[in-house]
């Protein structure tokens, strides 16, 4: 074979190993790496929290911390080797050969700037703005998949959906053609249908324009699905590397098969293990602990000029949840899900309909019947991150419910808070850190320890596990349900992904635009979707149909 017939690879990790100077002493972030993209071709790097995955690929666009630095090894990009470059060089490289689309487009928009203006900067830095800017931006926001673009550009993040701050990003990684895209995790805070419209528009995109992707994501079967190449990382380790479905299907090293059981997509439904409560269940089935019927909640939407405009969050939603069982509200966001969560939670009223629980109303309750409540059911919020106070430590965050309601003295509250973190699998001795010691995992089994302090009957559980990787939320799934069968709770889990319902849940309700367009048992909506909007939801979990 000749030498031009050889593709040479546009990027080439070598042996790269990278280090972090902390006051600890140093810290090895990653070790030993190789892989290799061609051009034209994705990649996509998989593995959990701090195990190097987006810190290898930082490194290749020269965005490593400033206490970070490439300590061995190789990065070849288009053969020359950029690990040590200048960053005029790196300048040079970025935006017309390597192109970058950040995980959180809110953290990395900014909100003072309209969008059309941050894509024109992009543009303007690589000398591709033109004779008119104005059009040119147009086209870059309408080749991302934005609807109306010239009106789009004059609008500020805020204005714009997840999906479409996403696109935004997109518009402008690409805007300048790059050679090789790094994508960081660009859809972990999509609902499965918009994460699938943005990858498809992705792929169609690189595609055109011959572009190679570096993917970054923590759900191997998102990978398998998008990525020729999978490598797979591990406390800074690449431990298995190759064809992404050969990965798939025939893992060898035992991370990789811990990361294929987790993962919600790939992993079967609820198993055997509930089983033993379905006699209880069904003799339960007569009296609901919650019953809502026919609830509705409309806002008052400002238009300026004093103008408003009633929206309808929810409309005449019904369902009801046995005692002991976990019933999942499913749909994608703007759905209402959340709308109904709170107004169970009592922290929201309804326009119209009632909520029972345990036979009583609680739309009116008086204070003290109200404070009763609130006892009786806790909720669990989706951001591990926002729902702990850091000025608290962890046994104050957990005490604190305990001392409100009057429960104990200090050292029985102390013994109990020992007890809770027991059940939760943390040591005792996490009570005297505080929030921004413990991992995202971790602080979300301290707000489950909290939620379960009142000795509640039910937890709603609001998107409880959606900002976890796999292997974590795998681990909170499986702790919530040995809950459940311990302490015979009641769950109402509030969630996008469907993934994650097969896992969890005995009945669904799936929503869109404020109703209920489908119930039933897990099965029923797993097994025989009736309507397309479930189809779709289905359709679109990444990875299902690989196995």
């Amino acid at each position: 074979m000749t030498e031009n017939a050889t593709p040479k690879p546009l990027l080439e990790i070598k042996d790269l190993a990278i280090t972090f100077s902390t006051p600890d002493g140093p810290v090895h972030a990653v070790r030993d790496a190789n892989f290799t993209v061609m051009p034209g071709e994705t990649v996509a790097i998989v593995g959990e929290s701090g195990s190097g995955k987006s810190t290898s690929a930082l490194a290749a666009i020269g965005l490593l911390a400033g206490n970070g630095r490439v300590s061995a090894g190789q990065i070849l990009f288009d053969g020359e080797d950029i690990a040590h470059a200048s960053e005029k060089r790196f300048v040079e490289l970025r935006g017309n050969h390597i192109g970058m689309v950040p995980q959180d487009p809110m953290s990395n928009l900014n909100p003072v700037w309209k969008i059309g203006f941050q894509v024109k900067e992009t543009l303007k830095a690589n000398g591709l703005a033109g004779d008119n800017p104005k059009k040119r931006v147009a086209q870059v926001l309408a080749d991302a998949g934005l609807p109306n673009p010239e009106t789009r550009a004059g609008q500020y993040p805020h204005e714009f959906s997840g999906g479409m701050r996403q696109r935004a990003l997109i518009a402008i990684g690409l805007a300048c053609r790059p050679r090789l895209l790094i994508a960081d995790e660009p859809t972990s805070a999509l609902d499965v249908t918009v994460q699938q419209q943005i990858l498809d528009h992705l792929d169609n995109m690189t595609n055109e324009l011959g572009t190679a992707v570096l993917l970054i994501t923590h759900d191997l079967g998102l990978a398998a699905e998008r990525a020729e190449k999978v490598v797979v990382m591990y406390k800074g380790r690449v431990v298995e590397y190759g064809p992404a479905l050969e990965i798939l299907r025939n893992p060898k090293h035992p991370y990789t098969q811990r990361l294929i059981n987790s993962a919600p997509s790939l992993s079967a439904q609820r198993g055997d293990k509930h089983e033993a409560a379905v006699d209880e269940v069904a003799a339960a089935k007569a009296e609901p602990l919650l019953k809502v019927s026919n609830l509705t909640k409309v806002f008052d939407i400002r238009k300026g000029f004093g103008k408003k405009e009633k929206f309808t969050a929810v409309d005449n939603v019904s369902f009801e949840i046995p005692k002991g069982t976990t019933t999942a509200v499913v749909g994608e966001s703007g759905s209402g899900k959340s709308t109904i969560a709170q107004m169970v939670l009592n922290l929201l009223d309804s326009t119209s309909g009632e909520i029972h629980f345990d036979g009583e109303q609680i739309g009116n309750l008086s204070e003290k019947k109200l404070f009763k409540y609130r006892r009786r059911v806790q909720p669990i919020f989706q951001d591990p991150y926002g729902s702990l106070d850091p000025m608290y430590s962890i046994y104050r965050t957990i005490e604190e419910p305990l001392r409100i309601h009057g429960i104990g003295n200090s050292a029985s509250r102390q013994k109990k808070v020992k007890e809770l973190l027991e059940q939760v699998s943390m040591p005792a001795a996490t009570m005297h850190r505080f929030p921004n010691e413990l991992s995202g995992g971790q602080r979300q089994r301290i707000a489950i320890a909290r939620a379960l302090a009142l000795q509640p009957e039910m937890i709603v559980c609001d998107e409880a596990v959606s900002a976890l990787d796999v292997l974590v939320q795998a681990q909170v799934l499986e702790l919530l349900d040995e809950l459940q069968r311990e302490m015979g709770l009641t769950y109402l889990f509030i969630t996008h992904d469907l993934a994650v319902v097969r896992q969890i849940a005995d009945d669904v309700c799936v929503m869109e635009r404020g109703k209920i367009v489908e119930q039933g048992s897990v099965d029923e909506i797993f097994d025989a979707p009736k309507s397309d909007y479930t189809r779709n939801l289905l359709n679109a979990i990444p990875g299902a149909s690989l196995i």
